[in-house]
């Protein structure tokens, strides 16, 4: 814990008092900062900045009425949307996606995702695994076991970041969780519990001049950069959090408003306000742009949750009402985040996954709703040097299930570890009793037609 002192100051009880104010410094469950590096360091040194930006559509998106539309089924099932054709010849997506639709050749489109266990969470997404016999501590996020395995790119950026606001389903709003790795690898979470990693902590009202604690600050960045004796003879732990506290590299990383107007234009910006009746995340542009300024800072996963795609009906709209609002906007921000990448030499080494926790329902309900449907759903991935302007795998003729090329959870999760230079058949990561666990089950591959 970090303190700086002020000048005294009298109040009104007629006592004089130092002010001061502390800084915890992404404590999390009783571990400080250098305790979280300490144990971050041991995963030893990182390897090349590969990354991964993870999109997590809460609630299950719609595979049929996004990139598998099925114009010749009964009404009952085809639904009111009508399929365009896209760059790559063969290929039809929905018509609400037109900037997709034109960059078909660089997004990769599975429409037979199979494996999910129907629960309504962003566990799945996360971990690529169910929740069904795990061990003590839980299985790991893709997040902490990349910073298991990799570590952080710089000491004052984190490996890995969920963007991930409070919700009222918190089921939605989970970014990834460290489970048997331990806290050391959780995901700093700036937009929710997490803010308080990066504030000064203790009585700022106090403080008579604001200026004062900008000098306080400034001196211990200076302190940092000279390497004064007394932060010579510190533990390199507590060295290393001080230079990520003291450092702007990440708060200006998460600073959109740095960014040309134009470009954040670009993106559809979007609200930061509750997408759908209240209890998800917003539909809210700005994410993707944030997380593309955190992996050029440094960071190797993002996760992101986006809108509320549990859409079952009405009072809350029909499908295909909320459809209209949420997947132009989709579209929008999905594809000036290549667009993005592309431009700062960045596509090549960061991955992007689209995806949901299940598909939806192929007959559309009384109420003009679709229900939750596990049995397959889609995912949309681009960059990472991927094979993309593809679809890979099918459905049947009402989308009920997977035709041909059932491609599993565990190896897109697979797929990804290998865009980051891991070998899942080689990798491990040890739970609390000591045991290694390889990062995929059942000897699950990179999907060959990506790679």
């Amino acid at each position: 814990m970090l303190t700086i002192l002020g000048e005294r100051q009298r109040f009104c009880d007629r006592q004089s008092r130092r002010s001061f104010l502390k800084i915890g410094g992404l404590a999390l469950g009783g571990l400080s900062l250098p305790q979280i590096l300490r144990a971050q360091d041991e995963s030893g040194s990182s390897g090349a900045h590969k990354s991964v930006i993870m999109i997590f559509l809460s609630g299950g998106p719609p595979h049929q009425d996004m990139v598998d539309l099925k114009p010749d089924a009964p009404a009952e099932f085809r639904g009111e949307f009508n399929p365009i054709r896209t760059r790559v010849p063969g290929i039809q997506i929905c018509e609400h996606m037109p900037r997709l639709a034109a960059d078909m050749d660089r997004f990769a489109i599975i429409r037979s995702v199979v494996g999910s266990e129907g629960h309504h969470d962003a566990f799945q997404c996360m971990t690529g695994r169910t929740h069904a016999r795990q061990p003590a501590g839980g299985w790991p996020s893709f997040g902490s076991t990349v910073s298991r395995l990799q570590g952080a790119t710089h000491p004052a950026v984190p490996p890995f970041v969920g963007l991930s606001p409070r919700m009222r389903s918190r089921t939605w709003a989970d970014v990834g969780q460290p489970g048997f790795l331990g806290l050391a690898h959780a995901a700093f979470k700036p937009n929710a519990d997490g803010m308080a990693d990066m504030t000064l902590r203790g009585s700022v009202a106090r403080l008579g001049d604001r200026r004062e604690l900008l000098t306080g600050f400034d001196r211990i960045r200076r302190d940092v950069e000279a390497g004064s004796d007394s932060l010579q003879s510190a533990d390199r732990y507590t060295r290393q959090a001080l230079t990520m506290l003291t450092s702007s590299r990440v708060a200006e990383a998460l600073d959109v408003s740095r960014e040309d107007c134009r470009l954040r234009d670009r993106y559809g910006r979007g609200s930061s306000e509750p997408a759908g009746y209240g209890d998800a995340g917003p539909l809210l542009n700005d994410y993707f742009l944030t997380a593309r300024r955190l992996i050029e800072a440094g960071v190797r996963v993002v996760t992101l949750a986006y809108g509320r795609w549990d859409w079952h009906g009405r009072p809350h709209g029909t499908n295909f009402e909320n459809a209209r609002h949420h997947l132009p906007m989709l579209d929008l921000g999905l594809t000036t985040l290549l667009d993005d990448l592309r431009e700062r030499g960045l596509d090549r080494d960061t991955s992007v996954i689209v995806w949901g926790e299940f598909g939806r329902t192929p007959r559309i309900n009384r109420e003009g709703g679709r229900d939750h449907w596990p049995a397959v759903s889609c995912a949309i991935l681009a960059g990472g040097g991927m094979r993309t302007g593809q679809v890979i795998g099918s459905t049947n003729r009402l989308a009920e299930h997977a035709r041909d090329r059932p491609v599993h959870f565990q190896e897109i999760f697979a797929t990804l570890y290998h865009n980051l230079g891991i070998d899942v058949n080689r990798a491990t990561v040890t739970d609390f009793t000591g045991r290694p666990q390889y990062l995929v089950d059942n000897n699950a591959q990179p999907l060959r037609e990506l790679i």
